[in-house]
C-alpha cells in the first residue's frame, strides 16, 4: 500500500459538502486517512445553514425523498435513523393570479386551468415517464419536445413551459429530456399509497447530519478542515503529491476533487494540456439566488409552490414552515424564493437590501396580504455553479472520473447523470470515488460494508 510519511495512506479531499464528507468516510472504513478541506466555515456546501431562532437552517432549502437510498444509507451507517423525519407535504402552483393545490390525483381532477381532457393528459404523462425504460433515447431529444409529445401542447404551455423557462432561462429549449424524465420519475417515487408526496427531512437540518458525518470522520482518524482555500497542487512526474492551501502545503497520496469544474480548471491548469481544460469548462452552469423570508406569520398552507407566471421573477415559493414545524425557529415562518441565472444577471448582483425589496415587491402582488412589518428578517444567499445544465447529448460532455494527473480524481454535481444534482446522489459520487481510489492505494476491499436503506 502507498503511504505518506506518516505511515498510513493519506487522500486530501477539496470540498466539504457531502459528496466530500462522504468520500471521507468511505475511505476512512477501508483504512484510508483522509483531509478533507473546506473554503467555508461550516460543512455542507450547498447545505450549509445558518442560524435563525437558535436553530441550523439550509441557506438553500432541502429535503430529501422517501426513495433516496444513499443518503439514507449513510444515515443508518451513522446510527441516526432514528433521526430521520417523513412527512407529507402540499404542493401547489400559481398560475393566472390563482392559486391551484396538486397535491393528490384528485387536485389534479380539480385542476381548472386546463380543460378536462388535459388534466388527464397530465396525469398520465407522469405514469408514461415513470415507464421509460431506458432513458438513453431521450439523450438527444429536448425536454420541451419530448413534453409536448406526452402531453400535448396545451399541457406543455401551461404546465412545463413556465417551469423550464423560470429554471433554465434562455438555455430552456437546451435542456435534455434526460433531465425532466428523471425529475418525474423521481418525485413519483415519492409519493404515498394515497397518492400524495412525502418528503424527508433530518432532525436539527443538514447541517446536524454534516457535522454528525464529520465527527464519524475524525473517530477514524481523519480530518475535516474548514475555512482553508486549497490555492493549487502540488505534481511530480505526473503524479499528485501535495495540496497548497492558506493553511500550508499538505502531503498527499491521492486527491478527490468536488468542486464545480471550472473550478477544478483553474487548479489543474499549470498541470494538463489545454484541451483537457477546455473539456472540464465546456460543461455550463447557472447560478442561484436564494432569498430566505422570517415572517411572522404564514403565507399560505402549501409547501411547495410552483410559480407558472413569466412575470414573477422566482421560479418557487417554498414555505419550509409548512413541512418542519414552526416551532424550530422560534416561531418564525420561513420561506424560501429561489432564481437560478447567468453570473452576470443584473439580480445576481445586486447588494442584499435590494434584492430584499426586490423580492417583496414581487411577492406582494402574489399575496396582497403582505406588509413589510411581517418581515423579522431577510437573508439573501447565492451559488455561483448551482446547477449544471444538463443539454441534449449529455452523456458525451461529462468527464470521467480519472484524470491526466495520477491519483487525482473528480467527483462532481456535473458528473451526477442521468440524474441531477441533489445531497443523495453527491454522497453516491463521494462512495463511488472513494472505493476506485481505495482500491489504488491498495486499501482492504472487504471493509464492512454499508446498511442497506430501510424502506420508508
Amino acid at each position: 500500500m502507498k503511504t505518506t510519511a506518516q505511515g498510513a495512506p493519506h487522500v486530501g479531499i477539496i470540498g466539504g459538502g457531502f459528496c466530500g464528507l462522504a468520500a471521507a468516510y468511505e475511505l476512512g472504513r477501508r483504512g484510508v486517512r483522509a483531509t478533507v478541506l473546506e473554503q467555508d466555515a461550516e460543512v455542507g456546501g450547498l447545505a450549509g445553514s445558518f442560524d435563525v431562532g437558535g436553530e441550523q437552517l439550509e441557506k438553500f432549502y432541502h429535503h430529501w425523498f422517501t426513495n433516496d437510498v444513499h443518503v439514507m444509507e449513510l444515515v443508518e451507517a451513522l446510527g441516526a435513523a432514528d433521526q430521520v423525519l417523513l412527512r407529507p407535504t402540499r404542493t401547489g402552483m400559481y398560475y393566472a393570479n390563482r392559486f391551484f393545490k396538486l397535491s393528490t390525483p384528485l387536485d389534479l381532477l380539480r385542476f381548472s386551468a386546463l380543460p378536462f381532457p388535459d388534466r388527464i393528459r397530465l396525469g398520465l404523462l407522469a405514469l408514461r415517464a415513470r415507464r421509460v425504460g431506458d432513458w438513453r433515447g431521450l439523450e438527444q431529444r429536448s425536454a420541451a419536445a419530448w413534453l409536448r409529445d406526452l402531453g400535448g401542447e396545451r399541457v406543455y404551455r401551461v404546465v412545463w413551459e413556465p417551469l423550464l423557462r423560470g429554471k433554465f432561462g434562455a438555455v430552456a429549449d437546451e435542456v435534455s429530456a434526460v433531465w425532466i424524465w428523471n425529475k418525474l420519475k423521481l418525485r413519483g417515487g415519492s409519493r404515498g399509497k394515497g397518492g400524495a408526496e412525502q418528503l424527508a427531512y433530518f432532525r436539527g437540518g443538514f447541517a446536524a447530519l454534516a457535522e454528525r458525518l464529520a465527527a464519524a470522520i475524525a473517530e477514524q482518524g481523519g480530518r475535516v478542515q474548514t475555512a482553508t482555500t486549497v490555492r493549487g497542487i502540488d505534481v511530480t512526474e505526473g503524479r499528485v503529491m501535495a495540496i497548497d492551501t492558506t493553511a500550508g502545503c499538505t502531503a498527499v497520496d491521492a486527491v478527490i476533487a468536488t468542486p464545480a469544474l471550472p473550478i477544478i480548471a483553474d487548479l489543474l491548469a499549470p498541470h494538463v494540456d489545454p484541451g483537457y481544460l477546455a473539456r472540464l469548462r465546456r460543461i455550463r452552469y447557472l447560478a442561484n439566488l436564494c432569498v430566505v423570508l422570517e415572517l411572522d406569520r404564514s403565507l399560505s398552507e402549501t409547501y411547495w409552490l410552483n410559480v407558472n407566471d413569466p412575470d414573477f421573477p422566482f421560479v418557487g415559493v417554498i414555505e419550509h414552515t409548512n413541512f418542519e414545524p414552526v416551532d424550530s425557529y422560534g416561531g418564525r415562518r420561513i420561506v424560501y424564493l429561489s432564481k437560478y441565472l447567468p453570473e452576470d444577471n443584473a439580480l445576481y448582483g445586486m447588494d442584499d437590501a435590494a434584492v430584499a425589496d426586490f423580492t417583496l415587491e414581487h411577492l406582494g402582488r402574489m399575496f396582497p396580504d403582505l406588509r413589510p412589518d411581517w418581515v423579522r428578517a431577510a437573508h439573501v444567499w447565492r451559488a455561483r455553479f448551482a446547477q449544471p445544465i444538463v443539454e441534449r447529448g449529455y452523456t458525451n460532455l461529462i468527464p470521467a472520473r480519472d484524470t491526466p494527473i495520477r491519483g487525482l480524481k473528480l467527483a462532481t454535481m456535473a458528473q451526477i447523470y442521468p440524474e441531477d444534482r441533489g445531497t443523495n446522489y453527491a454522497i453516491r459520487e463521494g462512495r463511488a470515488a472513494a472505493r476506485a481510489l481505495a482500491a489504488e492505494l491498495g486499501a482492504a476491499q472487504d471493509a464492512l460494508a454499508w446498511p442497506r436503506a430501510t424502506p420508508a
